[in-house]
């Protein structure tokens, strides 16, 4: 009996900015490039900040997605959050804020707010790891939006190595 597929219940903003995402593709002259998740779950995001050295404010953000409507939606109106904002400011910025902003995500794309949040400061992190400084406010242990992303990663590669090892038995 074949399996029917329930459309998930987007929001009309994740549906708008899904069809029509803002600040997409690379960006050259990126100060900072960080990236969160895995292209084999089919989630990922890569991040570009171009940064003001001296004022710290994230002059443009564009985003590079592999992945689904919540993945694309969270990073594009992520870049439209932090531009012209500190990288404190960007910092501060949560998973909750993004789905927020969306009008919420279904709790099984949650993930895809928190792999957004992650490369955003994976890339403050690099930013500052570049430059040799490190901000009293930046903290030195990973956050939970961080060790999320990692755990998410690493569950990923577990699940293609026994993929592999599967494909190898002829399973």
């Amino acid at each position: 009996m074949p399996t029917k597929r329930i459309p998930l219940p987007y929001s009309p903003k994740v549906l708008e900015y899904f069809r029509n995402p803002k600040n997409l593709g690379p960006l050259e002259d990126a100060s900072v490039v960080a990236m969160a998740g895995s292209p084999a779950c089919g989630d990922m995001i890569a991040i570009y900040l171009k940064v003001n050295d001296e004022s710290e404010i994230i002059e443009k953000a564009t985003f590079e997605s592999y992945g689904c409507a919540a993945n694309i939606a969270a990073a594009s109106v992520m870049t439209e959050m932090i531009t012209g904002k500190t990288l404190k400011e960007a910092w501060n910025l949560t998973w909750k804020d993004l789905s927020d902003a969306l009008g919420g995500l279904p709790s099984i794309k949650f993930h895809c707010g928190i792999l957004a949040v992650g490369a955003l400061r994976r890339a403050i992190r690099e930013y500052y790891r570049k430059k040799g400084k490190n901000p009293d406010w930046l903290p030195e242990d990973l956050t939970k939006e961080e060790k999320m992303a990692l755990e998410e990663e690493e569950l990923v590669k577990r699940l293609q190595k026994r993929y592999e090892r599967m494909l190898k038995r002829g399973e």
